[in-house]
């Protein structure tokens, strides 16, 4: 058998019908460049010291915390910090690939 006449798996199925829906809404898939990549790269690593510095703050405030309440509120904080430095990444990450 070739490998077109091979059947394909749902994951290669789903990728081909999103193709298919770009195309249709006429978004072009472009190669990232070098520069980009790296790019990407450092943002991402930023991002990832950041959550991690965030991890570690979170830790140290939750030993301190004796009320349930308080630490529930930390909780929450953390999480919306969380997702804060996540959109920031996500945001700065996405300039870089259309530049």
């Amino acid at each position: 058998m070739s490998e077109k006449d091979e059947p394909k798996t749902a994951y290669e199925l789903i990728l081909e019908r999103l193709k298919q829906k770009d195309r249709a809404e006429g978004v072009s898939e472009r190669a990232l460049t070098d520069r980009q990549k790296s790019e990407i790269a450092e943002v991402r690593k930023i991002y990832d010291a950041r959550l991690a510095e965030r991890e570690i703050l979170h830790q140290a405030d939750c030993r301190k915390a004796a009320e349930p309440e308080a630490l529930e509120q930390l909780e929450e904080n953390y999480r919306r910090d969380r997702e804060r430095i996540a959109s920031e990444r996500d945001r700065k990450i996405e300039q870089v690939r259309k530049r």
